[in-house]
């Protein structure tokens, strides 16, 4: 098993334009199947795995993993197994026909306009890495980025003079993105005053880079952010998407349609944008019955 792994890795990659992410979560899912299967029935070749054997699996998961987990292990093997039957490598699909688990779909964490402010005004614009901080945030929140579409950015993809930049987003797709102003005004200073000093005569061709020199890793850019919201005292749980989730929010609350939404966050499908109007939708409940004078019960006499 583990060599025609090998080969689906590369169809992954190559193929299908997989993000890294993903080929990692499929593979270290897939290794945990097979392991399973060789393990219980004694199957250690593709063409001997039977619908039961897939049943097995997923039945022994349910009680120590979360449905949305147990749904991305499915889709792995959905996956693995079609590749299977387009190789010819089996006769048949046997994962076909097995449906996915209903998940809830939770809504996202979203940081207010002012928590975002008081986060930005934390950052220690004196220093280089002070103003890679300022330019990351301002980035990600001006832009509504992924975490990895924004470490990936290079030199060349920065169109300040018109501002834009080309993002590179899921199965290695490109897209144009639009820059705020004040992005624009804190990538220059991070350029001009900042980058050069962290990369110490190092070459990169990243736009972030850490003390090092070289580029900045999503770990670091987490811990960073993780500060930042505790020491301007945002007791909401905050991460690099927390702020992709809040850009779409605050848009939608002012007016922005669900298509140009959908476009900026570089989303496939439409009903992965529509989740916004749903926090849209609670944050206007919630303002709402803090600022109406009637709108509490305790107010009503």
């Amino acid at each position: 098993m583990k060599y025609i792994l090998k080969d689906y890795e590369y169809y992954l990659k190559n193929e299908k334009g997989s993000s890294p992410n993903t080929r990692e979560s499929y593979l270290r899912d897939l290794n945990q199947y097979a392991l399973f299967i060789e393990k219980n029935y004694g199957v250690k070749k593709p063409n001997e795995i039977d619908k039961k054997h897939i049943e097995g699996f997923l039945r022994s998961l349910k009680r120590t993993v979360s449905t949305k987990s147990l749904a991305r292990k499915l889709t792995a093997i959905k996956s693995f197994h079609h590749f299977l039957w387009i190789e010819k490598e089996v006769d048949m699909d046997v994962a076909k026909g097995f449906a996915a688990p209903k998940i809830e779909k939770s809504l996202p964490q979203v940081l207010s306009v002012d928590e975002v402010v008081a986060i930005l005004e934390q950052v220690d614009k004196t220093k280089p890495l002070g103003l890679r901080n300022m330019a990351l945030l301002e980035l990600i929140y001006g832009s509504g980025l992924r975490v990895s579409e924004l470490l990936d950015i290079e030199m060349e993809d920065i169109h300040l003079n018109q501002n834009y930049i080309i993002v590179k987003g899921k199965g290695s797709k490109e897209r144009v993105v639009p820059i705020s102003d004040m992005s624009a005004i804190a990538l220059r200073n991070y350029i001009i005053k900042g980058r050069d000093q962290l990369l110490i005569n190092l070459k990169t061709p990243y736009l972030f880079v850490n003390q090092k020199g070289v580029r900045l890793s999503r770990q670091g850019f987490f811990k960073l952010l993780k500060k930042l919201a505790h020491d301007a005292g945002v007791e909401t749980e905050c991460s690099p998407h927390t702020l992709r989730h809040s850009f779409a929010t605050h848009l939608l609350e002012n007016g922005m349609d669900l298509r140009t939404l959908q476009t900026l966050l570089g989303h496939e499908d439409i009903s992965t944008t529509q989740i916004y109007t749903h926090i849209s939708q609670k944050r206007i409940k919630e303002i709402y019955k803090s600022a109406h004078p009637r709108a509490k019960e305790e107010n009503n006499v």
